[in-house]
């Protein structure tokens, strides 16, 4: 338990340290030094410090959405076993509630959008609620490989520090597509290139940040919070899978760096590619959802 509290302690405080490695990878491609490396805190601290302001078209449900969106991501960061290791929380389908708390929180950022009564927007929440379908089907597939590989369902019992060696044992080449499957999640659920390019604020690329324009002061210091530890939780899950050796000397630090290493890819694709047209990105999603698919069908062969 304690060891639990620790590792989530670490990781809400080192997620917005972690974000700014996408930020410097991106200032280094240009040959710039970029912001410091403390800039998300100092953003936070400001934040905090701000009266919100809200329109007169909003509704209980505006203010509400960013405290549910911060408790859905740091529930769900209770149930993942961090580098291994068991979590806060743990019991059979903490899976499927999981990425449920992760769903209401779009849900409610959605409906904070179109409480606003702006159509810019509810543009950016239309193109937020087609994208999160699409990905959470690709998310369901992997559930599903995991439950056929290691049994239960529960995430302990996927990445705990027994099972993930089982799992590149049993399914290597599988484990590979449902790695790049998640990532292309990871991209998706972030709102990063190529889905979405969170530093524009031209109106044919926006969909995350559209949603939370209106958003100010404390409100949106939680909504800037809950997306850096929304992009740990996917990166750790990612690293989790990818660090069989666990229990072992070096196996933690060895989970930071696969982490570290993950914002750091995040940068370089930022740097070398841009956001594809909105006809392109369920397609792209799609890719993911195949990805899946195929190493759950390829699962099953290797189980016979």
């Amino acid at each position: 338990m304690t060891q639990a509290i620790i590792l989530l302690t670490i990781a809400v405080i080192s997620a917005p340290l972690l974000s700014m490695i996408i930020v410097k990878v991106k200032a280094w491609f240009c040959g710039r030094r970029g912001p410091a490396w403390l800039q998300n805190y100092s953003t936070l601290t400001k934040l905090v410090q701000k009266t919100p302001v809200y329109s007169n078209s909003t509704t209980f449900i505006f203010r509400l959405s960013p405290v549910i969106t911060m408790a859905g991501i740091l529930t769900a960061l209770c149930l993942l076993p961090i580098a291994g290791r068991p979590p806060l929380l743990s019991f059979a389908g903490d899976v499927i509630l999981l990425f449920y708390l992760l769903g209401l929180g779009r849900f409610f950022i959605i409906s904070a959008a179109m409480d606003t009564a702006s159509p810019f927007e509810g543009m950016g929440a239309a193109r937020e609620a087609l994208f999160g379908t699409l990905a959470e089907a690709t998310v369901f597939v992997v559930l599903i490989f995991f439950e056929r590989l290691q049994g239960g369902a529960s995430l302990a019992s996927y990445l705990g520090i027994h099972t993930n060696a089982g799992l590149w044992g049993n399914a290597g080449a599988a484990a590979i597509m449902i790695i790049i499957a998640l990532f292309m999640v990871l991209l998706t659920e972030n709102a990063r290139v190529p889905v979405d390019d969170p530093t524009t604020h031209l109106e044919l690329t926006m969909i995350h940040e559209v949603m939370v324009l209106d958003h100010s002061g404390p409100e949106l210091a939680l909504i800037e919070a809950g997306s850096w530890l929304k992009l740990f939780f996917y990166s750790a899950f990612i690293a989790d899978i990818l660090c069989p050796l666990r229990g072992r000397p070096l196996d933690f630090p060895l989970f930071a760096l696969t982490v570290i290493s993950i914002y750091i890819l995040i940068g370089f694709i930022e740097s070398i590619s841009a956001r594809y047209k909105l006809n392109m990105v369920p397609k792209f999603i799609l890719i993911s959802f195949a990805l899946a698919l195929f190493a759950l069908i390829f699962s099953m062969g290797a189980s016979l």
